[in-house]
């Protein structure tokens, strides 16, 4: 248990901070709006652990009307005595150094997601200014840092007001306020959807915490100006979320947790009339999209307990095999949420955990609290193994199907005829694919490629939506089996990163309704089916520009309307404007100048930050319930753009 008590003695310093300014990528990932929203959630995760680890209850996110930011907790407040090392206050050294906090030992916090001490100095380093206020001892503490310029050179997180005794206060707990630097970042307005999807996750994820997000932008009469998120039901209320769009096979979800070796865990699943399956997992609030020891656990866990029900329910009789994990699988949406020490986690980005005891600790839980909560649920332990025998049934008909799959060269190789059109490179690592609609583009796309790493796939007719469909039915989609077959990796749990042929997938539709409906039924595919290739980066959205700006022999092209207004001011009067309609209006020429030329296309990566609202939307926009869609559409789409394909400029 982590101890009350919480000293400036305790913050260990590993190294210094400055070159956070000459590298952010480093830190944060990225200098748009991705990069941004990190900075944020570095400062949100440490009042998280105060909370999480039972030392408050209470976190308010402020976005003020001049594009600041606030976040204030109830914990215990930042150590405001002297550091023995570092002679100034503990408050300034969170702030000042890199790798430095509270975290790197078990006794202030027994688990954290801010493991590497470095999310507030970064925060700091990155921003124009930045004031902390520390409610301690009915004392108000506050100090004032800021980005200072000398000599043309700018030096963040500088300490420009020593921490001072400013009031008296009831309260307890941090605040940080932020402004982040313009120099630094794309775009410095943060957007409160984005905040709201992951506030909301927290609140989800450790129950009876209360979240409050303030917009000061938003008028004061609008109801997005003040939200709170809190849920009693916690993970129960994040699976019922997830399913929302899908029918539940019981209304209550399964939900059990417990401890062992130190490691704590919650699990929450419920099944729906979906066929793929949706694990969601944490370590210590923290997404690993990529799973890891703690998932394994749940899933061998899972299967031999339900194996034990089937045969004491009588469904499996003792001369029957026992049904595989895919089975109990289908159809399931879990949340599973482990708290621990000691994080390991693969690689830098968070998102796969490596420790082999949380495997142990996970199956020991499920092994032990899941057949309890059966006992008292016979009914539900009944339908999850008729549900696995159902997808038991038809295995050995995918089995077949994916057999004849496996066999590519010798079946699908007269599919991929007239259609694929290769490149000439052997390394897959500097290959693409563009995957094209239809003949026209096709044809325009191959005459304008580079030959030597980057190939042509032209669909005929939109592929299947892989949504709510079973495997035997997704496989018997030529467009489909073509894609599989160009791709050349395998599919679903068969699929083999390493055996790829490209290392980009290009999606490059037209911009109107067609062309967006086969993007959305692609990645809608991928992510159900390939997921490894998104979380692997290799998808991408292509880009082609949405005007042609001429005048006098003068040629621009823009993306979008802002790039589009900004060209008309700078060309001037008498400019004719194209707006391209499909990619088989451009000619070869204007094709690889735009879109197709590694120097000058555009290209969007496709990632998945928060797995838990990709499965939402997937769901509400591709699945065959009707209502939640055509809710999404209405709060969401702009019905009053005014789209104009050929216009002069004659003002």
């Amino acid at each position: 248990m982590a101890k009350k008590e919480y000293r400036a003695q305790d913050i260990q310093v590993l190294e210094g901070l400055d070159a956070v300014r000459v590298r952010p990528g480093m830190y944060i990932g990225s200098t748009g709006a991705r990069g941004l929203h990190h900075i944020l959630w570095e400062i949100v995760d440490n009042s998280m652990d105060e909370v999480a680890n039972g030392h408050g209850d209470t976190i308010t996110v402020t976005v003020h009307s001049d594009g600041s930011v606030s976040v204030e907790d109830n914990g215990r407040g930042i150590p405001v005595d002297i550091h023995p090392q570092m002679k100034v206050s503990g408050v300034e050294v969170v702030f000042t150094q890199l790798h430095a906090g509270g975290k790197f030992d078990n006794e202030n916090y027994a688990h954290s997601g801010g493991l590497h001490g470095v999310g507030a100095s970064v925060t700091n380093a990155l921003s124009r200014w930045l004031n902390v206020e520390v409610y301690k001892d009915g004392k108000i503490h506050r100090i004032e840092f800021q980005s200072v310029e000398d000599n043309g050179k700018v030096h963040g997180g500088v300490t420009t007001s020593p921490l001072t005794v400013v009031g008296k206060t009831t309260k307890r707990g941090t605040k940080v306020t932020f402004f982040p630097d313009d120099r630094i970042f794309e775009t410095v307005k943060i957007n409160a959807e984005t905040v709201a999807r992951r506030l909301k996750e927290l609140a989800y994820l450790n129950r009876g915490a209360q979240i409050y997000l303030i917009d000061e932008r938003v008028p004061s009469t609008d109801a997005l100006r003040n939200r709170k998120f809190y849920y009693e039901g916690g993970l129960s209320d994040f699976v019922k979320d997830i399913n929302s769009t899908k029918i539940p096979a019981f209304a209550t979800p399964v939900h059990i947790s417990g401890e062992s070796g130190g490691i704590y865990a919650e699990l929450a699943f419920q099944y729906t009339d979906a066929y793929n399956e949706n694990i969601f997992s944490y370590v210590n609030n923290i997404p690993t999209t990529e799973g890891g020891t703690h998932e394994t656990g749940f899933k061998v866990a899972l299967t031999r307990v339900l194996n034990d029900w089937a045969r004491r329910l009588n469904l499996l009789k003792d001369k029957d095999q026992n049904l595989l994990g895919d089975d109990f699988r289908e159809g399931l949406t879990a949340i599973l949420s482990v708290k621990m020490s000691s994080v390991q986690f693969e690689g830098q980005t968070k998102t796969k955990l490596g420790n082999t005891e949380a495997k142990t600790a996970v199956e020991a839980i499920v092994n032990t609290e899941l057949p309890l909560y059966f006992e008292k649920h016979k009914e539900i332990a009944e339908v999850a193994v008729k549900k696995a025998l159902l997808a038991a049934k038809v295995r050995e008909a995918v089995r077949k199907q994916k057999e004849i799959t496996r066999a590519q060269k010798s079946i699908d190789s007269l599919h991929t005829v007239g259609k694929l059109k290769n490149c000439t490179g052997k390394k897959a690592e500097k290959n693409e694919l563009f995957i094209v609609e239809g003949d026209s583009a096709g044809g325009t796309c191959t005459q304008a490629r580079d030959r030597s790493f980057q190939a042509i796939l032209p669909l005929r007719g939109k592929p299947l939506n892989a949504e709510k469909k079973r495997m035997e039915q997704i496989l018997a989609n030529e467009e489909i089996r073509t894609l599989i077959s160009a791709l050349g990796a395998g599919l679903g749990n068969d699929f083999k990163e390493k055996d790829l042929k490209y290392d980009k997938v290009v999606i490059l539709s037209d911009a109107d309704q067609d062309g967006l409906h086969i993007r959305a039924i692609l990645l809608t595919f991928f992510f159900r089916h390939m997921r490894e290739l998104i979380t692997g980066g290799h998808v991408y959205i292509g880009l082609p520009p949405l005007y042609r700006i001429s005048k006098r022999g003068q040629t621009e092209y823009a993306y979008d309307d802002d790039a589009l207004e900004e060209v008309k001011k700078r060309m001037g009067k008498g400019v004719e404007i194209q707006r391209y309609k499909g990619l088989g209006e451009m000619n070869a020429d204007q094709l690889w100048e735009t879109t197709m030329d590694p120097k000058r296309r555009k290209l969007v990566k496709v990632v998945i930050e928060d797995g838990a609202e990709a499965e939402r939307l997937v769901s509400t926009l591709m699945g065959d319930q009707i209502e939640p869609r055509r809710n999404y559409i209405i709060e969401h789409a702009n019905f009053n753009k005014e789209d104009r394909f050929m216009e002069i400029n004659d003002d």
